[in-house]
């Protein structure tokens, strides 16, 4: 009996050892000067500046809903000429991206085709309020997507049963949560997603090694910590060149960031997104999720695997339409295969949302 107590009490010391070492890691790592990082401005691509600038169309509106007390920024398309109401798509952007980050252009297109199209800067991004700026919380973004359908559903010019969801890459595994927890959704477009974060962070070790994510975690924790004492958050730059601190540090995210970004947008996120980034499940929700998906995937992005979409394929059965292309991840944003990937969506969207 006395051996049973003295091994307890000296797994005791150990695990109170650890926990007491942990605390003293967290305080290091949060109030120790000299921990800024530097900030990589996004070098200007060579698509003219004129292409890039994004140009109201005349039934394009600027208008705003509340989320608890914070107002976020919306861009309202109505189709010319149709009787109302009319079936609407729900856009939001991907990691740390903007609605003037691109989403003009698919909108413009669906607008085109008699849809109506409500595209939104989450909280404490764009042109949303939010304090601090530069924060990406998933709950929160997810919070965001919830009031932008209900806002949609009370217009008069939308019809609330032929609501869609349109997300892209880290919004692309918000869609589908989104779905799930809304039976009412008619259809989803998940272009380029961000499926699962465990199978995508076994990637990225491949592709960076351990050394570069241990680099990483001191600085989510740094802004955790401070968020906790209400202190000055901790940023790090979005997308970054091979090697650096970032929340993704390789060329493809460097160039791609590069090429859609407009002259005002900010590289740089509290860091805190990369700790809650990893626990990040959307093919977990695929089981609830009961309307129409179509999953657009580039066969060569290095963030996402292919693994990911046959498992999702599988659970959502007749309802998944999936469609391949054979382009990196930033590719499906540009050109002829922006004009492929975006004619496939119109006519996804045809099929499920007019009557």
């Amino acid at each position: 009996m006395g051996i049973v107590l003295l091994i307890l009490q000296i797994i005791g010391i150990i695990i109170g050892t650890l926990i007491g070492l942990f605390i003293l890691e967290l305080a290091f790592v949060a109030f120790i000067p000299g921990f800024s990082v530097p900030k990589q401005p996004l070098e200007k691509s060579k698509q003219p500046a004129k292409e890039k600038e994004v140009k109201p169309t005349r039934s394009r509106k600027d208008v705003s809903f509340k989320v608890k007390e914070t107002s976020l920024s919306v861009w309202l398309y109505l189709p010319e000429n149709l009787p109302a109401p009319v079936p609407c798509i729900i856009m939001g952007h991907g990691l740390g991206g903007t609605k003037a980050m691109g989403l003009d252009q698919y909108a413009v297109r669906f607008q085109e085709a008699g849809l109506a199209v409500l595209a939104f800067d989450y909280r404490h991004l764009g042109e949303s309020e939010g304090e601090p700026r530069q924060l990406i919380w998933i709950p929160y973004q997810l919070q965001d997507y919830l009031a932008a359908i209900e806002y949609a559903r009370s217009l008069k010019e939308i019809d609330p049963s032929r609501i869609a969801l349109w997300g892209t890459s880290f919004s692309g595994g918000h869609v589908i949560v989104i779905a799930a927890k809304d039976n009412e959704i008619a259809c989803v477009c998940s272009q380029v997603p961000w499926l699962d974060s465990h199978e995508a962070g076994r990637e990225a070790l491949k592709r960076t090694g351990i050394k570069q994510a241990l680099r990483m975690v001191p600085h989510g924790q740094r802004d955790f910590v401070r968020s906790w004492f209400g202190l000055s958050p901790h940023k790090i730059p979005i997308a970054g060149k091979p090697g650096s601190i970032a929340v993704i540090a390789d060329s493809e995210a460097w160039n791609g960031y590069g090429e859609l970004a407009p002259g005002d947008f900010i590289n740089e996120v509290c860091a805190r997104i990369v700790i809650r980034m990893d626990k990040y499940r959307p093919i977990k929700h695929i089981a609830k999720v009961r309307c129409p998906v179509l999953l657009q995937i580039t066969d060569k992005d290095i963030s996402h695997p292919l693994s990911s979409v046959e498992k999702i394929k599988k659970r959502l059965g007749k309802l998944a339409e999936v469609i391949h292309y054979p382009i990196a991840h930033f590719d499906i944003y540009t050109g002829d295969n922006f004009e492929k990937a975006v004619n496939d969506q119109i006519d996804f969207f045809k099929k499920h949302l007019q009557k």
